[in-house]
C-alpha cells in the first residue's frame, strides 16, 4: 500500500530546455536555452464518489442532443454568438490564426522594476547561455542587476504569444512571463479605503513598531505547506480507521480596538524574541561548560 505521505509527487525536469533561441535587443544576439524554474506540485488525486455507493462519478462528454458520448474525432469549436447559434472553427483554421512561432526572446524596451505591478507577473523560467554566449549571457546579467531594470520582451511558447520580463537573478537571467493588461480585473468596483482616508497616527505608529518588531532576513526554505501536510495526516488516519486529529483553533476575526491588538501582538513578539534569545544563551553557556574530550 502506497503511503499518503508520499503521495503528493512533485515533477521536475530540469535537465531538458523546453525552448532554445535567442535574447535580442537592439544588434546583440544571445544564444540561449529556457529551463522551468518551478516545481509543479501534483497534489493528492482526490476522485468525486457518489456517496450512496462510492461510485466513481467521472466526466464524460456526452451530448445534450442525443445523449451519448463523443469521441473526441467528433468534437469541434463553437463560439456561441447567439443563444443556441454557434460560429464553428476548424482545427486547421486555428492554427493558421496563431502567432508564428519564433526563437526570438526579443526586448523592446527597459524599465524600472518598481514600475510594474506585481499582479502582471506569472510563471518564472530560468535562462542558460549557450557555451558561446557565456561572456555576453553575464554581461547582460550584471547590466541589469547594477541599472535595477527589467527587460519587456515578446516570446512565442506552445504556439502562444507572451509578454515577458527580463530579469536578473543570482547567477541567472529569469524570463518571467506576464499577463496582458485585459488579463487584469479591474479593482474598480470593490469596496476599498481611499488612500485620501490616512490612517489614525496611533494606530500607524503601533503598526509600525510591530512591522519592526516581526523584521527578518526572508528565507523560503522556512515556510511549508501546512495545507498539504494537514490534509495528509488527516488522510492517513481515515485510511488506518484511527481517530482523526483535532483541527487548529481558528483565530478571532472581530477587531474592535485596533491599537490595543496591535500592542498585544507587540508585547507577545517581543516575550517570543527574549524566550528565544534565553533558550540560546543557556544551551551557549552549556556547551562553554562542557568538559572537551580527552584525546588519546
Amino acid at each position: 500500500m502506497v503511503d499518503i505521505g508520499d503521495a503528493v509527487a512533485i515533477s521536475w525536469h530540469m535537465a531538458r530546455a523546453i525552448w532554445d533561441g535567442v535574447v535580442s535587443f537592439g544588434l546583440v544576439t544571445i544564444p540561449v536555452k529556457l529551463f522551468p524554474a518551478v516545481r509543479e506540485r501534483e497534489g493528492l488525486a482526490m476522485h468525486l464518489l457518489h456517496a450512496k455507493d462510492m461510485g466513481r462519478v467521472r466526466n464524460n462528454h456526452v451530448c445534450e442532443v442525443d445523449g451519448r458520448e463523443v469521441p473526441w474525432s467528433e468534437v469541434v469549436h463553437g463560439y456561441e454568438y447567439e443563444r443556441g447559434k454557434y460560429a464553428v472553427v476548424s482545427d486547421e483554421e486555428l492554427k493558421a490564426l496563431r502567432p508564428a512561432s519564433t526563437q526570438t526572446i526579443d526586448i523592446v524596451e527597459f524599465v524600472d522594476g518598481a514600475q510594474i505591478d506585481p499582479v502582471l507577473f506569472d510563471k518564472p523560467y530560468y535562462l542558460a547561455p549557450e557555451k558561446k554566449s557565456r561572456r555576453p549571457y553575464a554581461l547582460l546579467r550584471e547590466a541589469l542587476e547594477d541599472s535595477g531594470k527589467v527587460g519587456i520582451a515578446k516570446i512565442v511558447l506552445r504556439t502562444r504569444e507572451h509578454l515577458a520580463a527580463l530579469k536578473a537573478s543570482g547567477d541567472a537571467l529569469i524570463v518571467e512571463l506576464m499577463r496582458f493588461a485585459e488579463e487584469i480585473v479591474d479593482v474598480g468596483p470593490l469596496d476599498l479605503p481611499s488612500k485620501k482616508e490616512p490612517a489614525r497616527a496611533e494606530e500607524k505608529k503601533a503598526a509600525l513598531m510591530l512591522i519592526d518588531a516581526m523584521t527578518a532576513p526572508f528565507d523560503v526554505h522556512e515556510f511549508k505547506d501546512s495545507f498539504g501536510a494537514e490534509l495528509r495526516r488527516l488522510l492517513k488516519a481515515r485510511a488506518d480507521g484511527q481517530p482523526l486529529p483535532k483541527a487548529p483553533t481558528p483565530r478571532p476575526a472581530n477587531v474592535v480596538d485596533l491599537v490595543g491588538v496591535l500592542k498585544q501582538s507587540l508585547q507577545a513578539k517581543k516575550k517570543n524574541g527574549a524566550r528565544e534569545a534565553h533558550k540560546s544563551n543557556t544551551a551557549r553557556k552549556a556547551g562553554a561548560h562542557r568538559p572537551a574530550a580527552s584525546s588519546r
